[in-house]
């Protein structure tokens, strides 16, 4: 194995079962003392859009690490009622500038968070929030120019990660790992789930290197800390088919489709059943992915154009549905993995018209 291991510092953190299991009861509460704060109920309770914008950042949580798109669109949902009732409030419009930018509605990210700016928001927590925005879009030098300056009012932890996973995309492998290492070592915090993340990203990096040895390490590290991981554990089943063990694959997705509602663990359930020879099970989860992204590339294009392209050309097997999402994917964002998705989906396309009879 190239990459190194995630294990060379292990902080202590609260068990991530539990964790997850606290992560309801903290949502299901403040949701209760949001409604009540917003409504006047309660004598004295914080003012609602203070509520609201924590209930928001904790459902986003919950929606990464448990795979639920419902709780996205819930956070935004919530989001749009904060800012009708508190237009110029700049905790308000940072909460909606997170939303959106989950839902990689990145322009619409930049507007609120110009206008949180003109509110009073803190002027680091911006800059980090347009960094992320920045990055996405494939903008790394002036990423990387805001993380640093974002610096100052963040923690080590929060600066070495965002370095590590920016360095990581760029494809600076060997400056990544030294970041990603480092970070480990700057963690304080008893929370699993900012560590889980860090070493999926990592597992990503060496997924994309072709280190399936280093990027399993990295998944299996994420998925110790917080077993339901939805995201480490969709992984780990797209590097068991690529070693040729489908049945893997399909023990660790078929729990994930009855909990997330990402039509990604679907799509991969269907593949590797097919390579088990379950053929007519395969064809069922398959027409469950597609019917699935239709919905979400309706509702949302911009998150999902780029992996419903990838499903169309793989497992959903039509690749001219597969060149049109690509190409709606790159109108989105001119990142290198938007060229390289739509030059794949050219290239299935022209296959597909050479065999034609």
């Amino acid at each position: 194995m190239t990459g190194a291991s995630p294990q060379e510092w292990e902080p202590v953190t609260t068990s991530g079962t539990i964790a997850v299991t606290n992560l309801h009861g903290q949502i299901d509460g403040l949701a209760v003392r949001f409604s009540r704060a917003r409504t006047g109920e309660t004598p004295g309770a914080p003012p609602a859009v203070a509520q609201g914008a924590a209930l928001i950042d904790l459902l986003n949580l919950r929606g990464h690490i448990l795979g639920r798109v419902a709780d996205y669109e819930r956070a935004a949902e919530l989001a749009e009622q904060l800012v009708h009732v508190a237009p110029e409030d700049g905790t308000a419009l940072l909460a909606r500038a997170r939303t959106r930018a989950t839902l990689h509605r990145f322009a619409e990210a930049v507007a609120d968070l110009g206008a949180a700016g003109r509110s009073g928001a803190d002027e680091a927590t911006l800059d980090a929030e347009r960094a992320v925005v920045l990055q996405a879009l494939g903008c790394y030098t002036d990423a990387t120019a805001l993380i640093h300056k974002a610096a100052e009012r963040q923690s080590d932890f929060t600066t070495l990660g965002s370095l590590a996973v920016l360095q990581a995309e760029r494809g600076e492998v060997t400056e990544a790992e030294r970041l990603f290492s480092e970070a480990r070592r700057h963690y304080q915090g008893t929370s699993p789930f900012p560590l889980a993340q860090l070493d999926f990203r990592r597992g990503v990096m060496w997924h994309r290197e072709g280190d399936l040895d280093a990027a399993r390490s990295c998944y299996e590290a994420a998925r110790r800390r917080v077993p339901d991981y939805a995201p480490a554990l969709g992984h780990l089943a797209e590097v068991d088919l690529l070693r040729g063990e489908p049945h893997g694959a399909v023990a660790l997705l078929r729990p994930l489709t009855r909990t997330s509602d990402d039509p990604e663990y679907a799509g991969h359930l269907a593949a590797a059943l097919h390579a088990c020879d379950r053929v007519q099970e395969a064809n069922q989860w398959r027409e469950r992915a597609a019917a699935r992204y239709d919905e979400l590339v309706l509702c949302h294009p911009e998150a999902y154009a780029d992996h419903a392209a990838d499903f169309w050309l793989t497992v959903g097997d039509d690749a001219e549905r597969g060149l049109q999402l690509a190409l709606q994917n790159l109108a989105f964002r001119q990142t290198s993995r938007a060229h390289a998705l739509f030059q794949r989906a050219v290239l299935a396309q022209n296959r597909v018209a050479q065999a034609a009879p």
